[in-house]
């Protein structure tokens, strides 16, 4: 098969959503439909023994919640499909961010009872920037759930994009009776069952009594009302529109009982876009040159904890990756040779000898890469929009066993590196100070020292109101800065200058003091 083929059958999508929508469960029951699982997990709490395959990491497993995005790929129906899980919980939402880099299209998924909550929104505005083709998947129709046109209402208004609505659900909770696939133009009767995939059942004159009889003359009459509303309220699907990201197409269905993802799934290799082109400092990067490309959006240490390993994933952007071949790492300027690439499912690996376009790639990692960083055939490329941003909240983090320092620092250079928190080493004392978007992750930082690297430590809190990136384009500028700020002058973990902020009305004062001085609050600049 040629490049084009290969290029033409790839389909590398996020899902994304606000906590406890359901995200990580219709994770589960795609890689069930793609034939990749046989069980589906649930994603409850660690009385249940089956988790999800997609929460591989012992914490997942206990807090029942995702806290790192997982790499999952399966074939469906000749198409070969990468799905990105991402974390819903906000503390982990810069983790979400970059990912989003790494798809061509998302499925946004929406608790039908709840409706868009806060982190859908904030996750749609990145998607908004990009430009991102957006699906909506509205779960729990199981459950009691507003009114689909509430529903769509509230997507609209809130997600500020237009929908229309290609399956459409024959009551909710106790009184849910089936989905209509609105493009197909047939029915799938309700049956909860969690491991065996519904089958459709044809109707396709929606007046025919033939519906009357599976669910029932009041479902009936309901939902041929609802239909006929539907059809004048909301416009015709339009491919182009959806893939612009002005249009998004909405499913139904619940994603426990495994009901609705047939039809979604289905729609879904037939309009997403496969791989898209990617824009560089350079030029833009189109999938079907020859001459291989990609970048590292994520890295993750301690996959398995038996071997201690680090894992780069990289999205190949163009051309094809070859096991055994030399590639140059762009930033380092070093020619490096891959002998066991990996394809993921979750915390699974497989070695690979070719990837393609749309593909994500786990490179074994000891030490070379770093978020952002690009791999080419030979050419100077620079991937753009992989920023880490401003943290929020600030701890200094102090060794609470002296015997073991080595094993701290190793570990948060580690966990640094993959962008689960940010390390400043403050200049005038030397205190390493770590910053996060979310009080959760420092949790999540001092359970994985202690359990992947034997390093217990200590928090004492700073109080800091923002971290800031500062540069000039004359030194003598910055140089005075640094001189008159010296105790609120850090480092990143790239040398670079930030500002340490303890107050709002701190950093009005120094802004309006060096007005020559750029405060940048994205690490990308």
């Amino acid at each position: 098969m040629g490049l084009n083929q290969e290029i033409a059958k790839r389909r590398t999508f996020g899902i994304v959503s606000h906590p406890d929508a359901g995200k990580t469960t219709l994770t589960e029951k795609l890689l069930l439909f793609g034939g990749a699982i046989h069980v589906a997990g649930a994603v409850k709490s660690n009385k249940i023994k089956k988790t999800a395959t997609s929460d591989f990491m012992e914490i997942e497993r206990q807090r029942g919640i995702s806290v790192a995005t997982s790499v999952m790929g399966f074939e469906y129906r000749e198409t070969k499909i990468n799905i990105l899980d991402t974390p819903g919980h906000q503390d982990f939402a810069e983790d979400t961010f970059r990912v989003l880099t790494a798809c061509d299209s998302v499925i946004i998924v929406i608790d039908a009872a709840k409706g868009v909550e806060t982190q859908t929104r904030k996750l749609m505005q990145v998607c908004r920037l990009r430009g991102t083709p957006i699906i909506v998947f509205v779960n729990k129709l199981d459950r009691p759930a507003d009114h689909p046109f509430d529903i769509l209402d509230d997507i609209e208004k809130e997600l500020q994009i237009h929908v229309t609505p290609l399956s459409w659900p024959a009551g909710s909770g106790e009184l849910f009776r089936g989905i209509y696939n609105i493009r197909e133009q047939n029915l799938c009767i309700y049956s909860p069952s969690i491991q065996t995939i519904p089958q459709g059942i044809e109707i396709n004159d929606i007046l025919s009594p033939e519906l009357d009889e599976h669910v029932g003359e009041r479902a009936a009459k309901q939902l041929r009302e609802d239909l006929g509303v539907a059809r004048e309220v909301y416009p015709a699907f339009d491919r182009d529109r959806y893939l612009a990201g002005d249009l998004a197409p909405v499913f139904f269905g619940s994603a426990l009982n495994n009901f609705g993802i047939r039809e979604m799934l289905d729609c879904f290799i037939q309009i997403a876009p496969s791989p898209l082109p990617r824009q560089t400092e350079e030029r833009l990067v189109r999938p079907e040159e020859e001459s291989f490309s990609g970048f590292v959006f994520k890295i993750h240490a301690n996959m398995d904890p038996n071997h201690r390993d680090r894992v780069a994933f990289v999205k190949v952007c163009s051309g094809t990756f070859a096991r055994n071949t030399p590639y140059l790492h762009v930033r380092l300027r070093k020619t490096l040779k891959f002998a066991s690439p990996t394809a993921f499912m979750a915390a699974k690996k497989s070695i690979i000898d070719e990837a393609y376009p749309g593909d994500i790639v786990g490179l074994h990692d000891t030490g070379n890469f770093k978020i952002g960083d690009a791999l080419t055939a030979g050419e100077q490329l620079h991937f753009k929009g992989i920023p880490s941003f401003s943290p929020e909240l600030f701890k200094y983090i102090e060794n609470a066993d002296p015997m073991k320092a080595k094993q701290l620092a190793k570990g948060i250079d580690q966990l640094m590196d993959e962008g689960v928190a940010q390390l400043f080493v403050n200049r005038f004392n030397n205190r390493k100070i770590i910053g996060t978007v979310g009080a959760l992750q420092f949790e999540v930082i001092e359970y994985r020292l202690l359990h992947e690297y034997g390093a217990s430590c200590r928090w004492e809190n700073v109080n800091l109101y923002k971290a800031c990136w500062v540069e000039a384009a004359d030194a003598s500028v910055l140089d005075d800065f640094k001189l008159h700020k010296a105790q609120y002058m850090a480092a990143d973990k790239h040398g670079r200058d930030v500002f340490l902020a303890e107050s709002e009305y701190m950093l009005r004062m120094a802004r309006d003091n060096y007005p020559k001085l750029n405060f940048h609050f994205t690490s990308e600049f």
